[in-house]
């Protein structure tokens, strides 16, 4: 199988799995079909973090598991992601995200309680009165670029050297877990414009209008986390990076494969 069809596959599935496991649970385990044991916060945030991490041992070695194209654009501003593929990885993301939001619709309308994507919102990300705390768009604006930018700059820092490959996915984990228990209040988190895709298609009303502040500012946070870390990187990365091409492990789980 060619590698960039491999690597749209992986990426397809490992987005599957982010969906499931964050927006599915802040769907199927909060409010109404589960509210004397809803899982809140504190819940939704650990579902996210452990939905990427298991995602990221199981995809790491043959796509780096992005599943996030903020993620992949700003690990090609370093270099980590090669342009020919850039198609592959976001096209596998938005299919990924929309077939895990789809898996999540079906399983909860099976339920005899009643339900209605446009009605809860479908954990959809949103700002103004579509926002959990009432935050306004210039707040939503900051935070989608500031945490998706150290999202982004945390991954690329799993690339140097004395980082151990094996603890990669913990880290990226803990970190996406964090930021959720921060932003939530905010916006839902979105820093995944395929999550927040994936979401406002079954919403279908004010997500869809709102949808462009999730696509292009964590976008521009990817690109100015991945432009930090070129800044700042020691020299020893670069070297990490000229073993990878030669096809030795690569940042975040990736094993780039001959041409």
């Amino acid at each position: 199988m060619d590698n960039r069809l491999r690597i749209g596959i992986a990426e397809a599935i490992g987005t599957m799995i982010l969906i499931v496991g964050g927006p599915g649970t802040a769907v199927l385990a909060t409010g109404g079909f589960f509210p004397k044991g809803a899982v809140g916060v504190l819940g939704v945030a650990l579902a996210f973090g452990l939905s990427l991490l298991v995602a990221a041992y199981a995809i790491g070695s043959i796509s780096g598991c992005h599943i996030n194209p903020a993620v992949t654009l700003g690990l090609w501003v370093i270099g980590k992601t090669r342009t020919k593929e850039l198609p592959f990885y976001i096209v596998g993301q938005i299919v990924g995200g929309l077939v895990g939001a789809l898996i999540i619709f079906i399983i909860a309308k099976g339920s005899s309680i009643p339900f209605s994507a446009k009605a809860t919102g479908f954990a959809s990300n949103g700002y103004g009165i579509h926002s959990p705390g009432g935050f306004k768009l210039g707040a939503v604006m900051m935070a989608e670029v500031f945490f998706t930018g150290v999202f982004v700059f945390i991954i690329a820092s799993t690339s140097r050297l004395s980082m151990p490959v094996g603890l990669t996915g913990v880290t990226v984990g803990l970190t996406l877990t964090v930021i959720h228990l921060i932003s939530i209040p905010i916006d839902n988190t979105s820093v995944n414009p395929a999550r927040s895709l994936s979401t406002a298609v079954f919403q279908g009303s004010w997500a869809l209008n709102q949808l462009w502040v999730f696509i292009i500012f964590p976008i521009v946070g990817g690109i100015l986390g991945g432009a930090a870390w070129r800044a700042l990187r020691p020299a020893s990365d670069e070297l990490s990076e000229e073993v990878s091409e030669a096809g030795a492990p690569a940042p975040y789980g990736r094993r780039p494969q001959p041409e």
